[in-house]
């Protein structure tokens, strides 16, 4: 006998509308289709404040591959991280792909949480096309804390004032928490007539679905969380490891570069490595000539394409070795120029939703005493990328719609097994953050994968398997198991 989920009191109309799906492409986001095609969208409206359910209410957006086997399992809920990733444009790329093992059996969706894209958005007149600390960044990388602050402030300020102007409701923005998202994301499950929540989230979308089976936890399904973030550690620390995770990347990077043929960097990794940085800071005073006469690279550009180049792996990082080269031995940074198209759309257009999730999910930490000591420290364990890691803080108290949520390990006592995928070279949710977050979890199992760039599902067939196998059929891989990449 299946027991239906319960309906949180107060909440009925919301789990009990009709929800009006509607043929729309494989690209496109939520057009609307005039013929049939693999995919379907619909819009559902949610409380704005789960605490005032009668109070204003906005839309999420959902987007389904629709299952194209005979043998169905439900839905499986998928969330690309961020946070402020399109799970609309992810369905889009991924269901045909990376899903390729579960589409048959699955209807496969994605949805744009409350703030982001083709759901409710935070609407910015400007700051969508800039990241807030993009000034600072350029700022020499010796200068300090004190000097930074008070640039920072404004631009974070200046961004909010932005936001708040142009977001409709306005009080959107003191309602983008995670908390808010697992809500949001229940009523989705219900919608779409699960009983229980099947769903793979990726990178931050790891930290929605451990705070979803805290909250629900006889209503999670099979659940994988691939690229952990650890739920106990403070803002700034997460930002540190992450921040630590890119430095040992790019030595990782740096080795297999000078193994190979034609890499510009010499002698040895730490050599190699401020080479890179050698680069940027030379770029930032003088911007290299692109193939864009107007629009020379700079040294921050040229950061974040390497940052962006190391969520690979090898299978992409000769692109960046080629990249490196021209900019070293020919003084030319079109190819770098080519990375930071990719990188506009996946990284600096959600920069304000960035900003407004993160800073309703942790409390300000700290003061400037003490952030001052953090830039310091940051700088010296990750020369590279750690120069603007300490502003965390300081960013989100100059935005002024804060949390007051300590971080706190999850347990979701309760719930039915979860698999935390980890991998040893992850440059962004270093593998310790898995391993915490399995060993939090009342029902955790880590599948550990030895290899490169950022999360696996996808990336290494093996372990792509493994969690193919446990969604189609429940069966986890064995405690301990380590799955690698092919060589």
């Amino acid at each position: 006998m299946v027991v239906k989920a319960a309906v949180p009191k107060g909440l009925e109309s919301f789990y009990g509308q009709t929800v009006e799906w509607y043929d729309c492409g494989a690209t496109g986001g939520m057009e609307k289709s005039a013929e049939a095609t693999a995919f379907k969208c619909a819009k559902v409206k949610v409380p704005l404040d789960y605490s005032q359910p009668d109070g204003q209410t906005i839309e999420i957006a959902m987007k389904k591959h629709v299952a194209t086997g005979s043998i169905h399992r439900g839905s499986l809920f998928i969330n690309p991280g961020g946070p402020g990733g399109s799970g609309v444009q992810y369905v889009e790329a991924a269901a045909e792909t990376s899903f390729a093992g579960v589409q048959g059996s699955y209807d496969i969706i994605g949805f744009d949480p409350r703030g982001v894209g083709s759901s409710t958005p935070i609407t910015c007149a400007t700051a969508n096309g800039a990241d807030p600390a993009g000034g600072a960044d350029q700022a020499p990388s010796d200068a300090a804390f004190e000097e930074l602050a008070p640039q920072i402030t404004t631009s974070f300020s200046q961004m909010e004032a932005d936001c708040a102007a142009n977001t409709k409701p306005a009080g959107l923005l003191d309602h983008v928490d995670t908390i808010s998202v697992a809500r949001d994301l229940d009523v989705l499950r219900a919608l779409s007539g699960n009983e229980k929540l099947d769903y793979l989230g990726i990178s931050y979308g790891t930290y929605l679905g451990a705070h979803y089976a805290e909250l629900f936890p006889s209503n999670t399904g099979r659940m994988v969380l691939d690229g952990a973030l650890d739920p106990s550690i403070s803002l700034y620390e997460r930002q540190a490891g992450a921040t630590k995770g890119l430095e040992r990347a790019l030595q990782t990077y740096v080795g297999w570069c000078q193994a190979g043929q034609g890499c510009p960097l010499t002698g040895g990794t730490e050599a190699g490595s401020q080479q890179v940085r050698d680069l940027i800071a030379s770029a930032n005073q003088s911007p290299l000539p692109s193939s864009e006469p107007n629009r020379p690279v700079t040294g921050t550009e040229i950061r974040a394409a390497v940052m962006y180049s190391l969520y690979g792996d090898e299978q992409t990082w000769g692109s960046l070795t080629s990249s490196l080269d021209e900019a070293i031995n020919r003084h030319s940074g079109s190819l770098f120029r080519q990375i930071t198209e990719q990188t506009v759309a996946d990284v600096v257009n959600t920069a304000a939703v960035r900003q407004a999730i993160t800073c309703l999910d942790y409390p300000v930490d700290g003061d400037m005493a003490i952030w001052s000591a953090r830039h310091q420290e940051i700088k010296h364990d990750a020369p590279t990328f750690g120069g603007m890691t300490a502003i965390v803080d300081l960013g989100c108290q100059a935005w002024g719609h804060n949390g007051t949520r300590e971080p706190a390990p999850i347990h979701a006592k309760g719930a039915a097994p979860i698999l935390v995928v980890g991998s040893t070279g992850d440059p962004a949710t270093p593998y310790e953050w898995a391993r915490s977050l399995a060993d939090q979890l009342d029902t955790g199992r880590l599948l550990t994968r030895e290899g490169n760039g950022h999360v696996a599902y996808g990336r290494a067939a093996a372990c792509t398997q493994l969690v193919d196998t446990y969604l189609l059929t429940g069966e986890l891989p064995s405690p301990g198991r380590v799955c690698r990449d092919e060589t």
